[in-house]
């Protein structure tokens, strides 16, 4: 097995990336290969010791920046690191990529480099974000799509189930449909009658969630558009952010706030690392033919780390080919209904 990782790609990039490798080729033992400016990557790699034998440096001539158009970028720029390396996925010379660059250009290199799985209608992006107890809630799509139809949230409900049952862990995902009220029959067209075809399917379906109870923990997927899903998702680490920012303010207000914090300081960080995107690595891009991993354009090491650990989980669970099997079973359940 072989992870690929977009090595210029992320506002920290090189010098984060280069850490993260170091970090999950001593932790997983896994052979890593990455791509970009090979003299200034060797020079980030000269400071730390670890088995060389694990790493494969491929050289780019080219970076995607932040401010590139996204499809231009994809296709202009032929030997940026991140198309590089989602071509070595294309060609069977990984198993998945993990880049912390432009959140478009990846989109759009999966679908126009690495390639849609057949039957597969649009790709989705799943992010995780935190929940009440301590886990984490998908979103499925947390911005790829935003205008959908009912059969878009289908396969993202269908994709995220294997996700979640092969790289998370959950044995049966609850999964839920983001919504305006709980009652069956509440929102808008799509809803409505997504609501229904997911009600067919072999799901652990439990129906409709509202946006307040996202972080409830009363579901571990939540299937949506992707305009609804990325406000989602911005709310809640916003509501995160400022919530902190409070607790510090107040607790930094008064000698007394400062004596208690120093009994209450582990407590905090645990709080803390919780909200941390770092602990949750990066999202998968679902539906196209391999593993494409876009971490956060942030990065730390610690992120790079736990993204590429997601990208062996996706690998080892086959998850590219139940996608297929599970979209071959809804095809031939449509071809029955007409």
């Amino acid at each position: 097995m072989k992870i690929v990782i977009d090595g210029m790609g992320g506002d920290n990039a090189p010098k984060s990336n280069v850490e993260g490798v170091v970090d999950a080729i001593k932790e997983y033992n896994v052979d890593l290969i990455v791509t970009g400016d090979k003299e200034l990557l060797e020079k980030e790699f000269s400071n730390y010791e670890f088995d060389r034998s694990k790493l494969e440096i491929i050289h780019t001539t080219e970076v995607i920046e932040n401010e590139d158009k996204p499809v231009k970028a994809i296709r202009s720029k032929k030997d940026a690191s991140m198309v590089i390396a989602l071509r070595l996925v294309k060609e069977g010379k990984a198993d998945a990529v993990v880049s912390a660059g432009n959140t478009g250009a990846l989109l759009a290199g999966g679908l126009f480099v690495v390639g849609r799985i057949k039957g597969i209608d649009r790709p989705c992006l799943c992010p995780a974000m935190p929940n009440a107890k301590h886990g984490m809630t998908l979103i499925a799509d947390g911005g790829a799509n935003a205008d959908c139809k009912p059969r878009n949230l289908v396969e993202f409900a269908a994709m995220s189930n294997i996700y979640s049952k092969k790289v998370l862990g959950i044995e049966n995902p609850r999964l839920a449909l983001a919504n305006v009220g709980i009652e069956e029959g509440k929102g808008n067209d799509l809803v409505k009658k997504s609501y229904e075809e997911l009600k067919k399917l072999d799901l652990n379906f439990i129906g409709n969630v509202e946006a307040r109870d996202a972080i409830n923990a009363c579901t571990d997927i939540i299937v949506c558009d992707g305009f609804t899903g990325n406000i989602l998702l911005k709310s809640v680490e916003g509501v995160a952010m400022s919530v902190m920012k409070l607790i510090k303010e107040t607790i930094l207000s008064s000698t007394k706030g400062k004596m208690g914090a120093m009994l209450i300081k582990s407590d905090l960080q645990k709080l803390k690392s919780f909200m941390d995107y770092a602990e949750y690595g990066g999202a998968p891009l679902l539906g196209v033919d391999g593993g494409v991993i876009k971490a956060h354009g942030s990065s730390n090491a610690k992120a790079i780390k736990n993204a590429i650990n997601q990208g062996i989980k996706f690998a080892q669970g086959n998850v590219v080919e139940d996608i297929k099997e599970v979209v071959k079973k809804i095809e031939e359940q449509n071809k029955e209904e007409k």
